[in-house]
């Protein structure tokens, strides 16, 4: 169960990385007239169209790996500490920090893109979605870390 479970959390993280990373770089770079290159075609979905997926899939995520932290607390983790992978468990901690982190954040972000119209909260819109950006690309990485030590179910 907890291999199938980590195949689900593992497929929503990359929907939930692409979609943020995709809304990152179209808040932050300027609309251009231009059509005729690759950012500029990018650039040109509004970026408010993600932000309700992309509160699904945080959620998602972070539900599927909550589910998951009781199998890698018991039998993972002991594992781990045993072979003396402290860097690596460190690195799990703030991955831990930062997705409660996120999880805070989550509310301000969905209601800052909710009406997208409202040009004076640009920035903090972009600085919100940068900072989940950051969590969720950080999170992507250490699971992949630590999945690749042991391999996971080993």
């Amino acid at each position: 169960m907890a291999s199938a479970l980590m195949i689900i959390h593992g497929l929503v993280a990359v929907a939930l990385l692409g979609a943020i990373t995709h809304q990152t770089l179209a808040a932050w770079a300027p609309a251009v007239p231009r059509q005729d290159s690759f950012f500029a075609r990018f650039r040109s979905v509004p970026p408010a169209s993600f932000a309700n997926a992309i509160v699904a899939l945080y959620l998602a995520a972070a539900l599927l790996g909550a589910s998951l932290y009781l199998y890698f607390r018991v039998d993972v983790r002991p594992a781990l500490e045993r072979s003396g992978h402290w860097e690596a468990l460190g690195l799990f901690d703030l991955k831990e920090h930062f997705i409660s982190i996120g999880l805070g954040v989550l509310p301000a972000y969905w209601l800052l893109w909710r009406r997208p119209a409202a040009e004076d909260s640009r920035r903090m819109r972009a600085i919100l979605t940068a900072i989940l950006a950051f969590i969720v690309w950080w999170a992507f990485l250490v699971g992949h870390v630590m999945n690749d030590i042991m391999g996971f179910g080993q």
